[in-house]
């Protein structure tokens, strides 16, 4: 089966063709554009700026994937139906419609988290190494955190979640607190490295409150009056790095481990934008590792923790052999869609 993903929920124009072939998965081409040099400009994405620079990438990214201009020898079409930004997933939705009319393709919708959680199968296909079920998935970019249950292919159940903002958006307030940039995320990361996670105690969110939910406002207020009281540190901002990152680190994993402990999963999977942070990566690794031998870890290559479309396709290829496909006539973007109650 040879799919066309494309992916527009954000800040970032892709497009995908994979192809499933006994058993092996194939990415024949995989593009993206960003905006991130836009966006900073504003210090975080502008959803109607976002729209006009998706319009402008994605027909010259379609028209550079090699697709016939007829569809021939593709099988179905896997497009971002939501979450996201309304202006900015209409532009891929809206495309996927209209190709799947024309060219007379099933079209498969596909969830933008799901897309995150199947980033890391493209990995385990090739290493033979896939997730087993059930599997507890920790799901943390900027604009979503959550821990799931994965029973099955696409059967999830929620387990917990932010209670206001994401991990990903947590990072980038505390950069802008800091005046380091956007996005947050990386800077902080690599400023870490020369600080000491212990020099500040900031709180851990969350942290005994007897369910699987995550918040990271209080975190960011704590990091904003420790540098008013220290004004020297938005300066030195090394140590404000690195113990703001252990905090988000700590409330993370020990929220999943406590997931772990409950459900009893055969597998945990680490996705999203921010599992790029190679200090989380490696703390939930070795604590699963030494606490739960038995239990497989998963994390998806670098290169797709990002928004991509590969991960788009992934997703769309396992619901396509479902033929879980939707009408292109009725399929509008769901800002809001849900993964799982």
């Amino acid at each position: 089966m040879r799919i066309l993903a494309i992916e527009s929920s954000c800040d970032e124009t892709a497009i995908a063709v994979i192809r499933e072939q006994d058993g092996e998965i194939f990415v024949e081409k995989n593009l993206l554009a960003t905006q991130i040099e836009i966006h900073k400009l504003y210090g975080g994405v502008v959803p109607e700026v976002a729209a006009r620079e998706h319009v402008s990438a994605i027909f010259p990214m379609l028209m550079e994937s090699g697709i016939d201009q007829y569809g021939n020898g593709i099988d179905a079409i896997a497009v971002t139906a939501g979450p996201g930004l309304v202006p900015a997933l209409r532009i891929g939705v809206e495309l996927a419609k209209t190709l799947a009319w024309i060219w007379k393709k099933p079209l498969v919708a596909v969830n933008h988290l799901e897309g995150h959680i199947y980033s890391v199968w493209h990995h385990a296909i090739q290493t033979q190494k896939e997730p087993m079920f059930p599997a507890v998935c920790l799901l943390v970019s900027g604009g979503h955190t959550e821990l799931l249950l994965m029973r099955d292919h696409g059967d999830y159940q929620l387990l917990g979640m932010t209670r206001d903002d994401a991990a990903g958006e947590a990072f980038d307030k505390v950069a802008n607190l800091l005046n380091l940039g956007y996005p947050g995320g990386p800077i902080i990361s690599k400023t870490a490295l020369d600080g000491d996670p212990n020099a500040i105690a900031f709180p851990r969110p969350m942290h005994g409150s007897g369910d699987l939910d995550f918040s990271f406002s209080g975190l960011k207020t704590a990091v904003r009056v420790h540098l008013d009281a220290n004004p020297s540190d938005r300066a030195n901002t090394a140590n404000v790095c690195a113990s703001f990152q252990q905090a988000v680190v700590d409330s993370l994993v020990d929220k999943t481990l406590t997931a772990v402990s409950v459900h009893h999963p055969r597998s945990v999977i680490l996705s999203g934008g921010v599992s790029a942070n190679q200090a989380l990566r490696s703390t939930l690794q070795s604590k699963l590792e030494k606490q739960f031998s038995e239990i497989t870890f998963h994390a998806p290559d670098l290169s797709l923790t990002g928004d991509n479309a590969v991960m788009i396709g992934l997703a769309g290829l396992y619901r396509a052999k479902k033929k879980q496909f939707v009408d292109p006539l009725t399929l509008v973007a769901d800002p809001n869609m849900r993964l799982a109650l």
